[in-house]
């Protein structure tokens, strides 16, 4: 909810002038009874035609005050909605790009799509309703008890029993409905989830000819989410019928009591009139709030779970007092054993090797043997849990991440190039680089050819690089990378859909880089001329020296090899 303010805090004249402007409009409303009543009881009893014609022209001018008042409360209103939402949508945004790979994980992508798009619009909605309804619905039904009183005390009383009946239903309602509505967004995770993963899979789900057993999983999840609503609906529904009927119960009560006043001649017939309106006032509010307490339910909701989102703290810029830099050890890992958050048993143990700077290290090991998992360690994207991974003879968790990360390029296992031209992602590595240096990249990189089909640096690249082979997107991933000219290097299996030729091209072209570079691969031809070669397997260093070393000292070093025909 703090958050929810702070981001209202920009809009404080909206939030204060729409709630004005709906009281203003709810004082135009409650005079209108009165009016009403004065026709009957003066205009009409009295014959006085001329009486009639002025209220009827004070009805007139009430109804455009109100109707200009209700225009401009709605325009604040949905200024301080709409403004209130791209906050948190900035915020929310803001907070996903600062949270560490481990948070990212744990949230996951279709929450945070569901919380950017459903649980923001849901807040917007709130928000809106509220500043509309908050102050224009408690004063219509108290201002309107209390007019009741000003015509007849004793039938004021039945205001009086009626509104603390109304109250006790809406909070059980907003009691009960608020957990449901909480859950029916995690449902619309599940359903995100599956249109995310069908969206992006699409092509092997119809190559295994999967689409029917996907349909299932979507109609269940779906259906899920559609119970949820249900359950959560079946309770919202009750608030209508519970306030009709207390209201119509209390009509007949007023009626009784009026026809009672009038009898005494306590009453006049214009003030009956005058208070069946209140009641009919009350109950129009009423329906109004019912949706107010539906919108305001979900919003509450979608507002908590944001608010647990953008209250992560994020990844801090550093974990431990800053160390200076020093040594001739480019990386070293110190006995590290690390585990990710869930699962279960450790992806790396006891890791123990030293690089040094201007080496050529190859990572080399089987599908799940922690290859990928032991180079992310270096850019701090994970941290160990026991050990120490050092860069430059400084702790990791000591570096500034921007500065680290400045000094590390990687290139991931999945090439994601950019919506753009080929300038634009190779100007990711360095922004202030000049065309000779993105020439230079492109070279080294093997790219040369990808650039000339495109028409140049400047050539368009389609969403996600769709408009590239997979072999294009890695070349020029590795490219973007070489652009910002690294100290350390990381290609994380980044080569695997390049043909034998254009991978030993690359290497030797790699030579030639005054930095330490890492090669994730699972060819041993990828890795045979590295200064040294750590060959991992569950996790853990079964093998650990150059290419001639491991044939005699390493048995999976060894099948690797014999199994790819000893290529080179």
């Amino acid at each position: 909810m703090k958050q929810l303010l702070s981001c209202l805090k920009t809009y404080k004249k909206e939030a204060i002038l729409s709630p004005l402007f709906k009281l203003f409009e709810a004082c135009m409303e409650l005079l209108v009874p009165l009016v009403v009543s004065h026709i009957v009881n003066v205009g009409i009893a009295g014959a006085d035609k001329m009486y009639i014609v002025h209220c009827v022209l004070l009805l007139v001018a009430f109804g455009a005050a109100g109707l200009a008042f209700a225009l401009t409360a709605q325009y604040f209103a949905a200024k301080a909605a709409v403004g209130v939402s791209a906050e948190l949508r900035k915020r929310l945004f803001s907070k996903l790009q600062s949270l560490s790979y481990e948070e990212i994980d744990e949230i996951g992508t279709s929450q945070m799509v569901t919380l950017m798009s459903s649980d923001v619009n849901q807040v917007q909605a709130g928000v809106n309703l509220t500043l509309r309804l908050f102050l224009r619905s408690p004063i219509i039904v108290f201002g309107a008890a209390a007019m009741a009183f000003f015509v007849d005390v004793y039938a004021g009383l039945v205001f009086l029993i009626l509104i603390p009946l109304l109250a006790i239903v809406i909070v059980l309602v907003m009691a009960a409905t608020g957990p449901l509505y909480r859950k029916v967004q995690e449902r619309m995770d599940g359903v995100n989830l599956s249109v995310r993963e069908n969206l992006q899979g699409v092509r092997v789900i119809r190559a295994f000819c999967h689409e029917e057993k996907e349909l299932d999983t979507f109609d269940e999840r779906n259906g899920s989410l559609c119970a949820q609503q249900k359950r959560a609906g079946r309770i919202s529904a009750v608030m209508n019928p519970l306030t009709f009927c207390f209201v119509n119960l209390a009509v007949i009560l007023l009626v009784l009591v009026g026809g009672m006043r009038v009898s005494m001649g306590a009453l006049e017939q214009g003030d009956v009139i005058a208070l069946y309106n209140y009641i009919s006032i009350i109950l129009v509010e009423l329906v109004k709030l019912a949706n107010y307490v539906f919108t305001v339910s979900r919003a509450l909701s979608s507002q908590r779970r944001i608010g647990e989102v953008l209250a992560r703290s994020g990844e801090p810029a550093r974990y431990l007092p800053p160390e200076e830099e020093n040594g001739e050890t480019a990386v070293c890992f110190d006995h590290v054993t690390f585990t990710y958050r869930g699962g279960g048993a450790p992806a790396l143990t006891d890791i123990d090797f030293s690089v040094k700077k201007g080496e050529t290290v190859g990572i080399l090991g089987g599908t799940g043997s922690g290859k990928s998992t032991l180079v992310h360690l270096i850019p701090r994207f994970y941290r160990a849990g026991v050990g120490t991974v050092r860069v430059n003879g400084a702790n990791v968790d000591a570096l500034d991440a921007e500065a680290l990360r400045n000094t590390v390029a990687i290139v991931p296992q999945k090439s994601l190039i950019f919506q753009g031209s080929i300038r634009s992602n190779l100007l990711w590595g360095n922004k202030d680089a000049a065309e000779e240096d993105l020439l230079r990249a492109v070279k080294i990189a093997q790219a040369e050819d990808v650039v000339t089909a495109k028409g140049g640096l400047d050539g368009e690249i389609a969403q996600e690089g769709k408009n590239l082979s997979g072999g294009q997107r890695q070349r020029l991933s590795i490219a973007r990378a070489l652009v910002r000219n690294p100290e350390i290097l990381i290609l994380d299996d980044s080569s695997s859909a390049l043909d034998y030729a254009t991978d030993a091209r690359l290497r030797a072209a790699l030579k030639s880089l005054d930095c330490t570079t890492f090669i994730v691969s699972q060819r041993t031809a990828s890795v045979r001329g590295a200064d040294k070669i750590v060959v991992l397997e569950e996790g853990k260093i079964v093998g650990l020296g150059t290419h001639e070393e491991l044939l005699g000292s390493c048995p999976l070093y060894r099948e690797i090899d014999a199994s790819q025909g000893g290529r080179a």
